[in-house]
Formats: structure tokens, C-alpha cells, sequence
């Protein structure tokens, strides 16, 4: 058998950088009921947002942050509405082409980056496998497991000769996710609701308020209740959401408005997932 590979001595620049993942109770709580992320033609970003603290770095170094998305597994799943739980329904599709998402402030220095969490808010999870807007490619009902890399910009000349001592990668399980293109699990979308900030318009009070036939997973009270609110109910946010907040209103009331209950009921996850994304700068 072949010797195993010697683990590569990582350069000073990286060895000693460390990572804590911001908003962690709240990872917890999705990893816990089986977090869902949604994928979209057009490009979805991510809910919790991917934030990191970053310690360790050499404050004058260049470093620019990155981020992959691997599988868990080899397996395509589906949900299981009669028991809440995901089985698995099969070999995975063909795997997507492999992309990585660079922070858009790389590269910076080390003192820029620790001095504030860092947050993947651009990122965006798509299902179209001809995408040229560079956004991560996901097959639907794949589970996944993002990945976060640091690496020192090396000024050597024949710094390519260091690429595998010049970067260090962290992985935090409880970030790992099922790509949908619609929520299966409702207490996902109840969570959702809950904790995403700019989904104040589907919630008075806090979740468990709500009498039982209140929750989301109640799809007929739920999807007259969502139709009747305006999802983007919150003061108008800085930093251009503005514009985001009455493009989402725009596409809520293009489906919810003027449609029959029947309609809204079929529409529902649908229509969930959409105004439950972050709205963000483009």
C-alpha cells in the first residue's frame, strides 16, 4: 500500500489563524430540525447568513476568504411528510460544477479582516447548471457541506510552489444543509420566520404565541394570513434594501394577489421561500 500522504506544514501566515462561526445557537437550532436552504434559477442567498470572527492572522499579511460547498454524501433524498423526516430516494445526481465563492472585500489585510465579523451576504445557491453569474451550483434534495478557506496571498514569485502550506480550511457541521427548491420540513419555515429579520411581516408575536392552527405548517390559515400581510412590513433598511424590500413585495403580491385560497394553498411553499430570503444588496 502506498505510504500516506504527510500532512502539508502550513505557513506561519496561516497556522496559527482561528475561526469562530457567528449566530451559532441559531445554526444549532436549524442542524437540529434539518436545515434547509433554498436554490433557485435566478440565485438564492443563504438563511443564517455565513458570518465568521477570524483570530490569528498576521495584521500586514494579504488574505483573501473563500468559501466551497461539497456533498455529504452520494445520495439524493426526499422528505417524508407522514414522519417529518428525510430518506434517502436514490444514487446523487451528476455533481454540479464545482465553484467557490471569494468575499468581494479579497484581498485585504489581516487587521481589516479580524477587526470585524465577516459575513458571506453575497453569496447565492442556485439549481441552474448553466449559470454565468457565478453563484454556487446545487443539485435540489443533495445535502451539503460548506467550507471556509483561508489563504495567504503569498508575494513570493513561485508562490505556487507553497499553494498547500498557504491556506487553512474550516468546517463547521452544524452548517451543513438540504438544498430545496421548496421548504419541506414546516418547522424550518416556522424557524425561518422567527429568526430572519426581514420576514417581519409574517409574524405579530413570537412563534410559539401562536395557536396551533396558526403555525405555518397550518397551509390554508397560513397562506391567507401570508396573503393579507405585506411581508415586507419592516422600516426600510440602509445599504439599498430599500430597493430589495419593494422588489420582494413586488413579487409577493404578483403571486398572492388576487388569487383564490386553492391557488394560495398550492403557491404556499413557494411563496414562503421567496419572501423569507434575506433581503439584501444585490
Amino acid at each position: 500500500a502506498a505510504a500516506a500522504k504527510a500532512p502539508v506544514k502550513k505557513n506561519p501566515k496561516v497556522a496559527n489563524v482561528s475561526v469562530q462561526l457567528e449566530m451559532k445557537a441559531l445554526w444549532d437550532e436549524f442542524n437540529q430540525l434539518g436545515t434547509e436552504m433554498i436554490v433557485t434559477k435566478a440565485g438564492r442567498r443563504m438563511f443564517p447568513t455565513f458570518q465568521v470572527k477570524i483570530f490569528g492572522m498576521d495584521p500586514m499579511a494579504d488574505y483573501m476568504l473563500l468559501m466551497d460547498f461539497v456533498p455529504v454524501d452520494d445520495k439524493r433524498y426526499r422528505y417524508a411528510f407522514h414522519s417529518s423526516s428525510w430518506l434517502v430516494a436514490g444514487k446523487a445526481d451528476p455533481a454540479t460544477p464545482g465553484r467557490v465563492h471569494y468575499h468581494p472585500d479579497s484581498p485585504a489585510k489581516g487587521a481589516q479582516w479580524m477587526k470585524q465579523i465577516v459575513s458571506f451576504d453575497k453569496l447565492k445557491l442556485t439549481n441552474n447548471l448553466l449559470d454565468d453569474n457565478g453563484h454556487i451550483i446545487l443539485n435540489s434534495m443533495h445535502r451539503y457541506q460548506p467550507r471556509f478557506h483561508v489563504v495567504y496571498v503569498d508575494p513570493r514569485k513561485d508562490s505556487e510552489k507553497y499553494a498547500e502550506e498557504n491556506f487553512k480550511t474550516f468546517v463547521f457541521e452544524e452548517t451543513r444543509f438540504t438544498a430545496v427548491t421548496a421548504y419541506q420540513n414546516h418547522r424550518i419555515t416556522q424557524l425561518k420566520i422567527a429568526s430572519n429579520p426581514f420576514a417581519k411581516g409574517f409574524r405579530d408575536c413570537d412563534p410559539e404565541d401562536w395557536p396551533r392552527n396558526h403555525r405555518p405548517g397550518a397551509l390554508p390559515l397560513m397562506s391567507a394570513f401570508a396573503r393579507s400581510r405585506n411581508p415586507v412590513s419592516s422600516p426600510a433598511h440602509q445599504n439599498g434594501t430599500e430597493k430589495d424590500a419593494a422588489e420582494s413585495r413586488r413579487d409577493f403580491e404578483r403571486e398572492a394577489g388576487g388569487t383564490g385560497l386553492h391557488q394560495a394553498e398550492a403557491a404556499h411553499q413557494q411563496l414562503m421561500s421567496r419572501v423569507l430570503s434575506p433581503a439584501l444588496p444585490g
